[in-house]
């Protein structure tokens, strides 16, 4: 049991940010494996809102992607979805998510932001990175085929600069990506299995995707 100075159980919450766009469940798959693995009480998704990263890119409304984000993670009791980003006005910042979420679970909560790894090498471009490096866990998620090696050493570097805490987990292997998704629905290919079927559906109903 993870405990404080103190003796007091320190509560650990997982972040999986990201614009989930649709969900899959290769976000399903890392979210749990990151839940065990480090004994979280819970993991949050964090559907995003206007990411500064991808202002140049065509990306669902919000509403979208955050219903189908609960429909995917209604069946698990260990999982949650929050509004808190998507309910933003302006771009969104992860900095500023970790310090709201602070505030909401207290400041002596261990916070692990989980993430895909091409994500994670991007984190010296993000807001005040430095800063966000200090109050939060990272958990990098690679995807099948990723260059483990340029990984590692990426994250070394990045780790040793900012004094960073970042982990890789191995997850089952998982090709599935929201572009392929978007690419098959576009084209009239299927995706079924590639996403909770309740999330397929809402797609479906919706008419999402077929213009892009």
């Amino acid at each position: 049991m993870n405990r404080d100075r103190e003796g007091n159980k320190k509560i650990r919450i997982g972040i999986m940010g990201g614009t989930f766009d649709p969900i899959h469940y290769g976000h399903l798959v890392a979210a749990e494996a990151a839940r065990v693995e480090f004994c979280l009480e819970k993991v949050v998704f964090m559907p995003v809102g206007r990411p500064p990263h991808k202002q140049q890119q065509n990306i669902t409304e919000p509403e979208h992607r955050y219903h189908m984000t609960v429909l995917a993670t209604s069946s698990n009791s260990g999982f949650e979805v929050s509004r808190l980003e998507i309910d933003k006005e302006g771009l969104t910042h992860t900095f500023d998510t970790i310090i709201d979420l602070k505030r909401i679970y207290g400041e002596g909560t261990d916070i692990y932001f989980i993430t895909g790894a091409d994500a994670v090498l991007e984190l010296p471009t993000w807001h005040r990175v430095k800063e966000l490096m200090a109050l939060c866990k990272f958990i990098a998620v690679a995807r099948p085929g990723f260059d483990d090696l340029h990984l590692e050493q990426k994250m070394a570097e990045i780790s040793s600069k900012y004094n960073a805490d970042i982990i890789c987990i191995e997850i089952p292997l998982l090709a599935i990506s929201s572009t392929d998704i978007r690419n098959r629905i576009k084209n009239g290919r299927p995706i079924k299995y590639l996403l909770p079927e309740a999330v397929e559906m809402y797609i479906k109903e919706k008419g999402l995707y077929r213009e892009w």
